[in-house]
């Protein structure tokens, strides 16, 4: 497979805000400093939700690629997420990413390849695997 980009654009606009946009989509995302830090923004994406929100993310469009391989029949997946900021010596890094994906499923019969689905498609998320922060996934299959 050839390599692909992504082009995004970032744009200061003011004080610690800026607008993030992309020649390939329509909408644009204003980020900020995080309000925990000086200066910091309530109210608007930060580069530490967008890092948490690829993991994120890309655990969830794997996840729909391999479950429809796998035909696997369900009708839900959402997945919450935390990241973990710390400082290690001296640098402050995203050191964790908690991620706990809810599958709803039809059939009790479909339990297992549920979580096989799920472990395929945390071991195969391009995103968690291009970084250093530990991932850590809690899965919750429930049924419909």
């Amino acid at each position: 497979m050839e390599a692909h980009f992504y082009n995004v654009n970032v744009e200061w606009k003011n004080d610690r805000k800026g607008e993030m946009s992309s020649p390939e989509l329509s909408q644009n995302i204003e980020v900020a400093t995080p309000p925990q830090f000086p200066k910091g923004m309530e109210g608007i994406w930060s580069p530490e939700h967008l890092f948490t929100a690829a993991v994120s993310s890309c655990l969830m469009t794997t996840f729909l690629a391999i479950a429809e391989n796998s035909k696997l029949e369900f009708s839900g997946f959402e997945c919450k997420s935390k990241g973990k900021l710390e400082q290690v010596e001296g640098k402050f890094l995203m050191t964790e990413v908690i991620l706990e994906p809810v599958i709803t499923i039809k059939n009790e019969s479909e339990r297992e390849k549920a979580e096989r689905v799920l472990q395929k498609s945390e071991a195969n998320c391009l995103i968690s695997n291009s970084v250093k922060s530990k991932i850590t996934m809690i899965p919750e299959i429930k049924l419909m």
